[in-house]
């Protein structure tokens, strides 16, 4: 069986506040600035960190023309591979913000779940990407009769395309059952304790 990542701050304490993780390497997530990721990933390159930016291809209108372009798959993301030891020079390389925690320890990313980025990307000709909600995100609704208005999501249905937001005004909420199709986020889901 596997170790999970509590497991391998709990049984090394002697060594750091990290234990194993501390000597091991493993897969990491990197936030980045927005828009930075293919600077971030060169310039760990060039420090020669392991690291993968995952990119797929889509099309990019505009107003006299269709273009293919590649983006990143995850929005302001980068994934890299090392010892928490070697932490510090990276995280002070410019673009990067910080790495992805819980309660301050970083989050290792079990190999398996890179391997697969990496075989989807390879095998799939077509890749969309879809909206990930989470109860307490702010969004907008962008069509419709409610275009404009702002809201909290308080419930996901059924894994469906149904969100029941929450309008908040006057002190007062109102709920309304709307496609998840007809909202954008208008801000980043709170989850502090995701980060340090």
């Amino acid at each position: 069986m596997g170790l999970t990542w509590r497991s391998y701050v709990k049984m090394n304490d002697s060594e750091s506040i990290y234990g194993r993780l501390n000597i091991e390497p493993h897969w990491y997530a990197l936030t980045t600035r927005y828009h930075h990721e293919t600077k971030v990933n060169d310039r760990l390159q060039r420090k020669g960190v392991t690291c993968y930016l995952p990119l797929y291809s889509t099309y990019h209108d505009w107003s006299d023309r269709k273009k293919k372009i590649s983006e990143p798959l995850f929005s302001c993301y980068v994934f890299v591979n090392m010892a928490l030891k070697e932490r510090i020079p990276i995280l002070q390389t410019e673009g990067v913000i910080r790495l992805v925690s819980f309660n301050h320890v970083p989050v290792p990313i079990p190999e398996k779940q890179i391997n697969s980025i990496r075989q989807l990307l390879e095998k799939t000709v077509s890749i969309e990407k879809v909206d990930y909600w989470v109860v307490g995100q702010e969004v907008q609704v962008i069509d419709g009769p409610l275009k404009g208005v702002q809201g909290v999501i308080q419930k996901i249905k059924d894994q469906s395309t149904k969100l029941v937001i929450v309008i908040e005004a006057l002190c007062q909420a109102v709920a309304v059952e709307i496609d998840a199709s007809l909202v954008r986020p208008i801000s980043e889901h709170k989850a502090e304790n995701y980060y340090v």
